[in-house]
């Protein structure tokens, strides 16, 4: 039976799909500033099979500048409901919401869907002959165990605030079920981070590793990640010997986990979680156990098998009590998913037959097992699998990989920082060439000011001119580190990749500025930064009233005061400052 509900506002949703031998119900449990969550319900006598079934609705297109997704990256434009794919949602992989957006980044649509654990597919797209929306929900788009009972919520705001509110408080809404709630974020989460890939990739040595973690204490940063490579000699970047975890090039992990501990660091190693190379022993061990052998990269465990969890579990409960390692750089948990050659049934030993599910279990248990024995222990997670379900168990989210890439990198981080509540969320590693400009250089670093700094440069072979850059702009993070973290983050402008970021808290603002606009200020604060992350030398800055008078001081990029005087902000206001400097601005 299909049951129909009127949407007030939204005109109606339709209910497709249901199975002749279901009943399916949309009641609405919430109705209040423009937020309306529906409980959503099928119900049947018996177990059964069941094929997908839709939520669907439209809305005029009115006032709709872009589509907001949690991974669009630099497309965030209107799409036609006749091209591209929907959006897929799953334990690992993005998050079940959408946001339309309007003309002043006000939000004209949002909605989302409480279940972030299954696969669904859902999608926002106009059609051209009505010029309406149509937004759906899908559900049991892959095979799943068979159902007699499914309930979820619908949550639905047409709120006027700014976009980046109404996903601020979508991610609240998440983290208010109980199943949901977030990981604890220990304090070295939101430290800046160095990381051995992009500069050393598998070529580790463990002495020049201790020497830069030396320059790299002394600039400000408090941990280290070592990627890929510390577990082999094998030097193809490849992943045929993952599945053991013993040390093969840092023969002496506990020595050297010592070591970088008497700098003043913490330490995390590099786990690609699913894979299993056909060249390890437990290739051998587990055979039979994988979700697929034909994975281009190497055979993924299938978790669905206790016995699988435990041994994951088990190599990272061994590393964090033999090694005194801090934390855990878990890698590739989307691969964990439904593949061709699957073998979808609780057979042969497996405790599950939802591949999500059973990941659940296994990230629950390991945190668990972890956390009991280090409360403090860091684990982080990249882009895609940064989605609610994932707060769970990480508590340091990272932009997804894009080298060299600075304005891909402020824009991964604005987009996951929405979604994250008080998640730590870490910038891509910062890397560059180490004879670019400086001022060029320096835009890599400007670009991730309002997520973690994690950097991967070989520090010993940066320029002076380099390292004095570095040192200034982490110090600087470091010592707003309370408001860039914690405070209340605006990203303007999502069309154009975010071109004004703001975050404020108390008395102090920050704003970068990514391009030449004007910056505009609403109220007076008593400390006001401004990035110049930028090439221009100059800046326009339009006051929303008289907020009086200002200490004005200018600094390069390298942290030198190249002006000071006082300044009056009122109407419009010009500041000279130099390529990716800062002025800082406190009220007299």
């Amino acid at each position: 039976m299909i049951d129909t509900k009127i949407v007030q506002q939204l005109n109606e949703i339709l209910i497709t799909g249901v199975p002749a031998k279901m009943d399916a119900s949309l009641t609405k449990i919430h109705d209040e500033n423009e937020i309306k969550i529906y409980n959503f319900k099928l119900t049947a006598n018996e177990y059964i099979d069941v094929e997908p079934i839709t939520l669907q609705w439209k809305i005029p297109a009115y006032n709709v500048k872009g589509v907001w997704k949690p991974t669009s990256d630099f497309s965030k434009r209107i799409q036609a409901d006749w091209e591209l794919d929907h959006i897929e949602s799953r334990i690992s992989i993005d998050a079940p919401v959408i946001a339309l957006f309007g003309n002043n980044d006000e939000n004209v649509l949002s909605f989302a869907c409480s279940d972030v654990i299954e696969k669904l597919e859902l999608n926002a797209r106009i059609r051209e002959e009505d010029d309406c929306y149509y937004c759906h929900i899908t559900f049991f788009t892959e095979k799943r165990p068979k159902i007699k009972e499914y309930n979820v919520q619908l949550r639905i705001d047409t709120g006027k605030k700014h976009f980046s509110s109404a996903l601020k408080e979508t991610a609240l809404w998440w983290a208010g079920f109980t199943s949901l709630k977030p990981a604890y974020v220990p304090k070295i989460a939101k430290t800046p981070l160095y990381s051995t890939w992009y500069q050393f990739h598998q070529e580790l040595d463990a002495n020049e590793l201790i020497e830069e973690c030396r320059i790299a204490k002394k600039l400000g940063y408090e941990s280290i990640i070592i990627d890929d490579g510390w577990q082999t000699n094998d030097s193809n970047r490849g992943y045929d010997y993952t599945g053991d975890w013993t040390p093969e090039r840092l023969t002496n992990p506990r020595e050297f986990v010592s070591s970088i501990h008497n700098i003043g660091m913490k330490v995390g190693f590099w786990y690609a979680v699913p894979f299993c190379g056909k060249k390890s022993k437990a290739f051998r061990r587990f055979k039979g156990k994988f979700l697929t052998e034909n994975h281009r990269w190497a055979p993924v465990f299938d978790p669905r098998f206790p016995e699988v969890r435990a041994y994951l579990i088990t190599i990272y409960k061994k590393a964090l009590l033999e090694w005194k390692l801090d934390g855990f750089k878990l890698d590739f948990i989307d691969d964990f998913k439904l593949y061709p050659d699957t073998i979808v049934s609780r057979t042969d030993g497996r405790d599950y037959i939802s591949i999500n599910e059973a990941v659940d279990r296994l990230m629950t248990d390991i945190i668990d097992t972890l956390r009991a024995i280090n409360p403090e222990v860091f684990i982080e997670f990249r882009q895609k699998y940064t989605g609610p379900a994932m707060r769970k168990y990480g508590n340091m989210f990272r932009a997804f990989d894009c080298p060299g890439d600075a304005t891909m990198n402020r824009v991964r981080i604005a987009d996951i920082t929405m979604l994250a509540g008080d998640t730590a969320v870490h910038s891509d590693m910062i890397t560059w060439h180490k004879n670019e400009k400086l001022e060029v250089a320096a835009l890599q670093m400007v670009n991730t000011l309002f997520g973690v700094p994690q950097i991967s440069v070989k520090l010993k072979e940066l320029p002076k001119d380099h390292l004095e850059m570095v040192s200034f702009y982490t110090s600087y993070w470091n010592q707003r580190n309370d408001v860039l973290t914690d405070g209340e983050f605006i990203p303007s402008k999502p069309l154009a990749n975010y071109p004004i970021q703001q975050v404020s808290k108390n008395d102090t603002l920050i704003i970068g500025l990514y391009d030449e606009y004007i910056v505009h200020l609403e109220q007076a604060h008593k400390n006001i930064d401004i990035l110049n992350a930028q090439l221009a030398t100059s800046m326009i800055i339009k006051v929303a009233k008289n907020m009086g008078l200002y200490q004005c001081e200018i600094y390069d990029c390298k942290g030198n005061l190249t002006s000071q005087n006082e300044l009056t902000l009122s109407g419009l206001v010009e500041i000279e400052v130099p390529a990716c400097g800062i002025v800082q601005l406190t009220q007299i």
